[in-house]
């Protein structure tokens, strides 16, 4: 009989030390999931505004610089960039080169003829570095108000940029007009933007000001 009753008092003991054992499995299986991190948890992401924002503002700069090789790099690889004089985009009429043209002629001398000028009617005639310094960045729009796929500068000219590029995005950089010519001597540097492998690049380089 005590060896019976001591048989069943160690059963009950060791039943005892087991149990804690499970507690403590189940809390260290707790402890571990709720430590488990996600994969690249420093990885930033970048929204399309973000990016576009961040092309525009490269190009101005390569525009002030006047450093056109660079300039280059951001020309849409398969569809080239074409050139605007005014908001009214006219595929037939105005400049466009591929970007292996571009990087042919903008060392040149080469003269090109890039559209028509508002009131005179007279053709705009220019190589390629004189037209970027004298009409492309006529104004310093590194300082100008940044908008996202919206239209700041408004004038008499059709603007048909969303008709031309559908599947676009742009930028405005806009430059405030005098109040001595009652803001009518504005002017807008619009870059078209499509994205190629991941990356956004130019198809569209459209100044915009008040016409007659």
């Amino acid at each position: 009989m005590k060896k019976l009753f001591l048989s069943v008092f160690i059963v009950s003991l060791v039943g005892c030390t087991k149990e804690p054992s499970k507690n403590n499995d189940k809390k260290t299986d707790s402890t571990a999931q709720t430590n488990v991190k996600e994969p690249y948890p420093d990885q930033i992401k970048i929204s399309k505004e973000e990016s576009i924002k961040k092309a525009n503002d490269d190009i101005l700069n390569t525009l002030k610089n006047h450093d056109y090789k660079q300039f280059a790099q951001f020309i849409h690889p398969e569809k080239g960039v074409r050139f605007s004089m005014y908001a009214f985009v006219d595929p037939k009429e105005d400049k466009h080169f591929s970007k292996a043209d571009f990087d042919k002629y903008q060392p040149t001398k080469t003269i090109f003829t890039w559209g028509t000028m508002d009131g005179s009617g007279d053709l705009y005639k220019a190589t390629i570095d004189d037209y970027f310094t004298k009409w492309v960045y006529s104004k310093d729009f590194v300082t100008g108000q940044f908008s996202f796929n919206k239209f700041q500068g408004k004038g008499n000219s059709l603007n048909n940029l969303k008709e031309i590029y559908p599947k676009a995005d742009f930028t405005e950089n806009f430059i405030k007009g005098s109040q001595a010519n009652a803001e009518m001597d504005w002017k807008c540097l619009r870059l078209v933007f499509e994205e190629f492998q991941g990356k956004y690049y130019l198809v569209g380089v459209i100044n915009d000001q008040w016409t007659i």
